[in-house]
């Protein structure tokens, strides 16, 4: 039997490059591999050897046979991205074709080691970490302001996300290299860095919720989405009364972070129990269930059509797979109808369209889509009590703004303004030799986990290629004092 790649796809490709004969598609080197939302298994040309399941580092990848529950439609799934394809193209040469031989970044022979900080211990930064222990010798100095590693993979992965968690596992691996040293919970400046290294890796990520500009939206009970998924994660900068669960949650937003925060605010406590939330989210959920099942309905509000919603197909169809919370679309809107049925809205067609009677307080649990509904303002006196939109006011005790994420800037470096990030030439920080950068501060707060690969072999690259150039500037303070002030 063949086997089948699942919804905690990171598409980072380590399957395809274990795969020993080409069954797994798009490869990094096929045109929809930047916009896919996950890879997939040709089960005509697998073998069954389970090369790929032993090299995925989030644990997606599972024999047919074994696909219960949940994950049962994934071999129609791998199947069917086939479909469409001629068999001379989707059934592959035994072995990978041979190409021109490729070396990748490197050092000269004897070069004398480098010392680089990495600023950001998520995965950004831990895939430029491992490209520069794989191709050089250099030494790393991992750099973080929490006090525990992990970045997004620990606290921006749901807690029933738990194989995506497992990329954490190879990443905590490096933290014991001999050329690895750590400091956390410290705040990293450039000037300081540039003295004491022979470069500096910034990856740290895209921290700034956008805002979505409406009345009302400083008002007590409105959050953003970073704030609520560092709740339930157990962030130490969160407090633990950050987030007070409501009976009716109004999310704006339709990407990935919201379809999170939807199934997690909707999810049975007693689900969560054995997962890593944050044991005050999961008190506070508790209570709320006690109180006759708050939170029991989650509103998510897109501001166009159905055939624009920003969540991957794997978070939709998990979304859509729970028996004991339905999906709704709100039927509003003579446009919704026609999108729904029309090419684009792809696995939505298949939840219920219901007008929705927003008077009514909730009658159980469940998720409900509201399209073309972009929020006008959000009242209350004091707190949250509602959100205008279109001429309707939807009454809710808490407000997520899951509008997207956008970079801060770095003092000391420049910063794009208007894009969110740090400008730079293959990962180059634009007039400031030396530092680079990688992740969504680099191209944006797009892409999943596995996108922050290539990016990461982009940017060191770039940093292996000045350095053998001798285009990195001198630093003023050698390594072997810098290595007593980490240990210090």
């Amino acid at each position: 039997m063949a086997f089948a790649i699942t919804q905690s796809c990171c598409a980072d490709a380590s399957c395809v490059a274990a795969c020993p004969v080409n069954c797994i598609h798009p490869t990094p080197d096929e045109p929809d591999f930047t916009s896919t939302d996950m890879l997939f298994v040709d089960p005509r040309a697998c073998i069954d050897c389970g090369a790929c399941a032993d090299a995925c580092p989030v644990d997606a990848v599972h024999p047919v046979e074994r696909l219960t529950g949940p994950l049962a439609g994934y071999a129609e799934v791998n199947a069917a991205y086939y479909d469409d394809r001629p068999v001379a193209e989707s059934v592959s040469p035994l072995f990978h074709e041979w190409g021109p031989p490729s070396f990748g970044p490197g050092t000269p022979a004897g070069a004398e080691p480098l010392d680089v900080a990495v600023v950001g211990t998520g995965p950004a930064g831990m895939y430029a970490a491992r490209e520069l222990l794989l191709h050089s010798p250099s030494r790393v100095t991992l750099i973080d302001r929490m006090a525990t590693p992990g970045g997004l993979v620990r606290y921006g992965v749901a807690p029933d996300h738990p194989a995506t968690r497992r990329i954490a596992e190879s990443f905590a691996h490096m933290h014991a290299h001999p050329r690895v040293r750590m400091r956390l919970g410290v705040e990293a400046r450039p000037d300081e860095l540039s003295a004491r290294h022979d470069a500096v890796v910034w990856a740290v990520g895209a921290s700034a919720s956008r805002e979505l500009g409406v009345p009302g939206e400083e008002l007590p009970g409105s959050v953003d989405a970073d704030t609520v998924v560092g709740w339930y994660n157990g962030r130490p900068d969160v407090p633990a009364d950050a987030v007070e669960p409501a009976s009716r949650v109004v999310v704006v937003g339709t990407g990935n972070v919201a379809i999170d925060i939807a199934r997690v605010l909707t999810a049975d406590p007693d689900d969560l129990a054995g997962t890593p939330i944050a044991p005050h989210a999961l008190v506070a959920l508790r209570s709320g269930a006690a109180r006759s099942g708050v939170p029991r309905e989650v509103v998510l509000l897109g501001r166009r059509g159905p055939e624009t919603v920003a969540a991957t197909a794997p978070e939709l169809r998990e979304l859509l797979g729970r028996a004991a919370v339905p999906v709704v679309v709100d039927d509003h809107d003579p446009r919704i109808a026609p999108s729904l049925d029309g090419p684009g809205a792809g696995l939505l067609r298949d939840a219920a369209r219901t007008p929705v009677d927003w008077s009514a307080p909730p009658a159980g649990p469940r998720v409900v889509f509201r399209f073309h509904s972009a929020p006008d303002r959000i009242d209350g006196v004091g707190r949250v009590r509602s959100v205008r939109t279109v001429g309707v006011d939807i009454p809710a005790g808490l407000v997520v703004r899951a509008v997207g994420h956008r970079g801060r800037p770095v003092p000391g470096l420049p910063f794009d303004d208007a894009r969110g990030v740090i400008p730079h030439d293959a990962g180059r920080v634009a007039g400031r030799p030396g530092h680079y950068v990688v992740g969504w501060i680099k191209r944006g707060a797009s892409g999943g986990i596995g996108a922050n690969r290539r990016c990461a072999a982009e940017t060191v690259g770039s940093l292996l290629d000045d350095a053998a150039a001798g285009r990195l500037p001198a630093r003023r303070r050698p390594w072997s004092r810098w290595r007593t002030a980490v240990r210090g």
